[in-house]
């Protein structure tokens, strides 16, 4: 169910404008990339936009739950040129971001790197799924290790096995990068402006059983 009115929110047209649709070059691809491609154009490998769309409403879902129920949400990526964007993402919707070197193991050493006990985020959020070398994200596999959700973006040079919600799209694109933090703020957004509304109907059909109770209460002899 789309409790959150996200089904509308991304589509073919928004993708395709935003190049979303363009992978690497054929040679560099990961064979378990190879469901989400469409076809091959001059080398480079064309992404199959329907699965995208499909793929991005459960990712945009999972997202706005997490913030329903007040998670911890964590913005990741490795390109230093989107890097204030992506802080200025997270930033905007009450969340965080690390988009620096990750250091193995500060996740599954968390109490011995910070000294005390921490929560772990109850989601990551990989822009891209590759560090700035075009190597498999390191924290990808320390968020699976902890059981952490990880939605992510795939391009076709990735490896999307060990992400709980893959995105296939391109994910060095300026344009495209703008549109998933766009739209993964947006239902963020949309699912703690939920939360506030059904805490204060909440609150509302609470006084008003109380109210009918002392009523009820008071009318017996």
């Amino acid at each position: 169910p789309d409790y959150f009115g996200l089904k509308n929110l991304v589509n073919v047209t928004d993708l395709f404008q935003a190049r979303v649709h363009l992978g690497h070059r054929s040679a560099l691809r990961n064979e378990y990339m190879k469901p989400y491609i469409y076809g091959c154009r001059q080398g480079v490998d064309i992404i199959d936009l329907q699965q995208t769309c499909s793929l991005m409403f459960d990712a945009l879902n999972f997202a706005a739950h997490i913030a329903y129920r007040q998670g911890i949400i964590l913005f990741m990526y490795q390109n230093k040129q989107m890097l204030p964007l992506i802080e200025r993402t997270a930033e905007n919707v009450g969340e965080y971001s690390y988009c620096r070197k990750w250091e193995g193991g500060v996740f599954t050493n968390s109490s011995d790197v910070f000294h005390d006990s921490v929560r772990l985020p109850d989601l990551v959020l990989f822009l891209s799924t590759c560090n700035s070398i075009c190597r498999p994200h390191s924290a990808v596999r320390d968020a699976a290790k902890m059981l952490i959700p990880t939605i992510g973006v795939v391009d076709t040079n990735s490896d999307p096995r060990l992400i709980s919600y893959p995105v296939p799209g391109n994910d060095d694109s300026p344009t495209s990068v703008r549109l998933f933090c766009a739209l993964f703020a947006e239902a963020i957004t949309r699912g703690k402006k939920a939360a506030a509304r059904d805490r204060i109907l909440k609150e509302q059909l609470d006084r008003q059983s109380e109210s009918s109770n002392r009523v009820g209460t008071s009318a017996i002899p």
